[in-house]
Parts: structure tokens; sequence; C-alpha cells
């Protein structure tokens, strides 16, 4: 059985959580292949909510496997802490339902120590990071100096990488970034009791998921963020520290390509981002404020408000096309109830021409106007609507016009938080 991978099309924050949470109820496993806990997925389910950071959203489903890849970059206290709040809910009893891959690389702390130093540094030129150390644990993974779980579990080989890493960082730390220096034996002693936890769970992963595909299992891969905050594609500088795109599956799990077999995209019927970086549809007035508190746009992971704005086709349609994505999950449509008439960005202006595809340049993005068009708002709340057909019309025109410019349909449509509150036109397993 073929592998599906479920994309962020806008700056993340689009609802990936809620719509790999629904797919995963037809998946056998579901696997995370990049990122780290700088992302959060939010989950409501029966009313609940859930907030995963490295643990894949599946989890919430009985007997589901999540995997965390060998792209991802974890930080043992934060998953350890993510692992003992899902067991006080009933969820993660079984070990086995967990794997690690042992090429996986270790956020250290360090890593966290110089991520937020040098944005400090920064000033008003900060890029928004989070301060997880995301950043610096892909640097040295690149700089050949990193730890992965296979090295964490050796303990000669923590011992001698740490200490040799350590003489160099304290001297970065102290020298040129102003922070203290970090003692070498406190972070031996935690990272080792981390190793003891954690060697059930780490294993080769890429063979797993080799083993599981050629078993005709389902496997579902999700991104930690969206398509914008791309290392390579993205709003550079503005951006992620790893690879956002569909391409980062196979790097980030170790599937072949042609063992994925559709991808999909999670765009919010608006357009959101945390953090510095350009954002040509932002609003800047009530209507702005209005998106962030009807949709509740804070940071699952920092806490942060969320910049709101109108939706960008040219962001989507950059998405669609890098990914190649089959069809879209449209998330957060009921937040627009309410609102008329509706804005869309269908291109740029930059000095009289008119731009259709994401620009590199931040000097000419900085300059971008808008071209609008306008759509007929609606009234009716569409909460409790279950299919298209309870859907008001001008929602059904809105959601056409998206397809139209984004050039791909509408598989799924989210009416609100909870999972139940959901249209699945077209299964994305095409079952």
């Amino acid at each position: 059985m073929p592998a599906f991978v479920v994309v962020g099309a806008q700056w993340g924050d689009e609802g990936k959580g809620k719509i790999v949470d629904i797919l995963a109820a037809d998946s056998d496993v579901i696997a995370r292949y990049q990122g780290g806990n700088n992302a959060g997925h939010t989950l409501v389910v029966e009313g609940q909510k859930t907030v995963l950071h490295l643990v894949p959203s599946g989890v919430l489903h009985e007997g589901k496997v999540c995997v965390i890849g060998n792209g991802v970059v974890v930080d043992p206290a934060v998953l350890g802490q993510e692992i003992d709040a899902l067991r006080a809910r009933g969820y993660l009893r079984d070990d086995s339902r967990l794997k690690i891959s042992d090429r996986a690389h270790v956020i250290l702390p360090h890593h966290k120590a110089i991520d937020l130093a040098r944005e400090r540094l920064r000033g008003e030129g900060r890029i928004g990071t989070t301060g997880r150390g995301i950043g610096p644990t892909y640097e040295d993974k690149m700089a050949r100096v990193g730890i992965r779980f296979a090295d964490l579990l050796e303990p000669e080989v923590l011992e001698s990488t740490l200490a040799a890493t350590l003489r160099e960082k304290n001297a970065y730390l102290r020298a040129i970034l102003g922070a203290d220096a970090l003692d070498l034996e406190h972070t031996l002693a935690e990272y080792r009791k981390h190793a003891e936890r954690f060697a059930p769970y780490v294993t080769d992963t890429a063979v797993y998921l080799s083993e599981q595909l050629a078993a005709s299992r389902r496997v579902l891969f999700e991104g930690g963020q969206g398509t914008m905050l791309d290392v390579d594609h993205g709003t550079y500088p503005y951006v992620t520290s790893s690879n956002t795109t569909v391409g980062a599956v196979c790097t980030g799990s170790g599937v072949a390509p042609k063992q994925i077999a559709g991808v999909v995209g999670i765009a919010k019927a608006y357009t959101t981002r945390v953090g510095a970086g350009p954002f040509p549809t932002e609003l800047h007035d009530e209507l702005g404020e209005r998106l962030r508190k009807d949709g509740d746009e804070f940071g699952a992971t920092t806490g942060r408000p969320r910049r709101c704005g109108w939706f960008d086709a040219v962001v989507v349609r950059n998405a669609v096309r890098l990914n190649g994505m089959d069809g879209l999950a449209l998330t957060k449509l009921d937040v627009l109830t309410g609102i008329d008439p509706i804005r869309v960005c269908v291109a740029y202006e930059h000095r009289g021409r008119r731009i259709d595809d994401f620009p590199a340049s931040l000097g000419v993005l900085r300059d971008v106007v808008p071209v609008y068009e306008e759509l007929p708002g609606w009234q009716e709340p569409l909460t409790q609507a279950r299919s298209l057909d309870e859907l008001p019309e001008n929602t059904h025109r809105y959601i056409r016009r998206i397809e139209e410019l984004s050039g791909a349909p509408a598989q799924i449509i989210s009416v609100g938080a909870g999972r139940e509150e959901t249209i699945v036109q077209q299964s994305v397993f095409g079952g």
C-alpha cells in the first residue's frame, strides 16, 4: 500500500493536526518527517482539546502506530512530558505504539541557549524563532557534530561527542553571545536518564516503514510546519530550519519517492502567520483582530498572537505546485461567517507589473500590493453542516473560487474545531 502525505499550504497553523487526526482513522501508521517541538498540532475530540508537539496526531486513535522519523529533531524532555500527559489520559500505554528513529537528532541544552541568545542579539532584526533550539540542532546535524538517538544510547559515544561539542559551544556562548556556559557533567547525567527512558522506543524506522508499506499497511505522513516556512522555498530567512515540503518525506523518513501516492494540502479559509516576515494580505485593522479572536489564532506552542489576513491564492497556488497536491483540506471556513464582503488575493502588483507566482525577493515582497477580488459573504452558521448541500450558496461560491485559483479541489472542508465538524467530499485514500 502506498503512502499519503499531509502538507501545510501556507505559513503553518493551517489545522494539520485536526486533518491528520481524521485521516488517521483510515491509516495504520502515522509518521512525522521533519521539524521539532516548535510546531504544535491542536486536536479537539469530544470537546477535549489536545496539543501535540512531537507525537504524531494519530495518537488519539486506538491501535495506530506513531513514528518519529529521522528528519525530526527531538527534545527528550519535551517528548517525555508529552508521553506522560497522553498516558495520564489513557493513550500510549503500549510502548510498541511509538517508534523513534535511531537516526533522529537530539536537541541539547546548548542548542536552546544558542537559539535564545542569538535572537536576543538580533534586536529589531529578530526572525521570530520559538527558542526551542531547532535551528542550532539542524546546524549541528549538517556540520556532522550532532548527537542522534543511536549515539544517545551508547554511553561512550555520548560522553566523547558531548565533551568535544561543549568545548566549542561554551566558548561561543561566552565570547560571542555573552551567555553562560553549560556544565558537561550535569548535561551528561540528564541525558543518560533520557537514554534509559527512550531506549524501548528507538529503532530503524526507515526499515519499519518499508516493511509496513510492503505489507500493504496505510502510512500517513505529517509535517510540522507549512510550505511557506520551507528553508528553501519559503520566505527566507523568515522560515524554519528544515524542508517542510513533500520532498522532505523521503529524506526525513527513508521511504522511496515512488511509494508516495497522494498529497493533500491544508489551507485555512483565510491566512495567518506567526513571527516576523512578509505577509502581503495581512490585516492591521479591526477585521484582522476579529479573525484572531473568532479563530482563536494564538500559537499552540508559544501562545503568541498570530497575524491574520485575507486568503492569499498566490501562496496556496505556489504550495500546490511545489508539493504536487492532489487536493485541499480547507479549514476554519466557519470563522468567516458574518464577514461581507470577503476578499481573496488573486495576484500581486509591483510597480505596475502583475505577479502571479510567489517572488523570492524580500524587497519585492515588502512593496507588493495584493490584487483582490470580492466575494459575497454569508450570515448562516456552518458548524452543523455535514454535507455540501447544507452550506449556504455564497459559501459554495467561495469554495469554488478557491479551487479555481489554487488549482486543486477541496476534498475536505472543516466547519469547526471538533473532529465531527468536518465535511469529507473525497477520501484522500481513494476509497
